[in-house]
């Protein structure tokens, strides 16, 4: 299978192109520079893709934007933030509805923000989108994946929840804290926690590319956990106490009131149900089997 992807070089782009390689699949990576032999060239930014490029290709994932927490967000890094997602979107699906051979399937970036601050609701893909900044960022995101779906080709829309990975994202940057025994509950702490383990956000990609499942996908493990569990958890895995809470004043001050509220203290309990009743196995089920395969205890 040729595989194109963009974010190659990101946290899930790189071990998701090493795992596809494993298993005897071309990966095709799309860059911003001047693409080298087995490489195809595009600009996010200005909506634009190589002429042609997805001539035989099978498959097309989807995983480049800005991140949501490189920077303190302004008006300006909100817009980079949107852009970068519906514009580099309606990009790749454009290309592809205009190419004559068309790829199987493409598997297209969106993120579990799509549900807001919902409390301890359950959701699923079937759930209502949130009514804040982030989840009209994620509904405008997917919208901008249209083009393909139309032009026949299975389009899968796969909002992601925390990806824990000491290689990089949210817990390999908090892990230095937990090691020093400072780690602690995010106040309130009842907030829920979405999470999936890198090895099955890759895992759950290439069951999508192999099996006829479209739509939205949540990209989560089945049993997400409360922020005071995570902590817990955590610390139990680490063999450090996790007793100092973390008031939330100080996040907020760091990061900013808004992009604070939307990393750390929104509550979005999101269940996998397309995932699940596709057939799909998890590696990590729940979080103590996550962490133990993560941290080797």
């Amino acid at each position: 299978m040729r595989v194109a992807i963009t974010g190659s070089s990101g946290l899930v782009g790189r071990a998701l192109s090493a795992e596809l390689r494993s298993r005897g699949d071309e990966v095709v990576p799309l860059v911003r520079r001047a693409p080298a032999t087995g490489e195809i060239g595009w600009d996010p930014v200005a909506g634009t893709v190589d002429e042609g490029a997805f001539e035989r290709i099978d498959g097309v994932v989807h995983l480049a934007g800005e991140g949501i927490a490189e920077k303190r967000w302004n008006d300006e890094q909100k817009a980079r933030i949107r852009d970068s997602r519906t514009v580099g979107t309606a990009a790749i699906a454009e290309a592809l509805a205009a190419t004559d051979a068309k790829p199987r399937v493409f598997v297209s970036g969106s993120a579990i923000g799509y549900y807001g601050d919902r409390g301890q609701d359950e959701l699923t893909e079937t759930s209502t989108p949130g009514d804040d900044w982030l989840a009209q960022v994620c509904v405008d995101w997917e919208n901008a994946a249209a083009p393909a779906a139309r032009a026949g080709i299975r389009t899968a829309l796969i909002r992601t929840g925390v990806v824990l990975s000491t290689d990089g994202g949210a817990m390999a940057k908090v892990l230095p804290l937990f090691k020093m025994g400072v780690g602690g509950v995010l106040s309130p702490g009842t907030q829920q926690f979405s999470w999936i383990s890198i090895d099955d956000v890759v895992h759950g990609i290439i069951w999508l590319l192999d099996n006829e499942v479209e739509g939205p996908v949540n990209l989560t493990a089945p049993n997400p956990v409360s922020n005071k569990e995570y902590t817990k958890a955590l610390g139990s895995a680490l063999g450090r106490p996790t007793f100092l809470p973390t008031p939330s004043f100080g996040p907020k001050l760091v990061l900013g009131a808004e992009l604070a509220q939307a990393l750390l203290y929104t509550s979005a309990r999101v269940l996998p149900t397309a995932l699940i009743d596709s057939g799909y196995t998890f590696r990590h089920a729940t979080i103590d089997e996550a962490l133990t395969g993560l941290l080797g205890r």
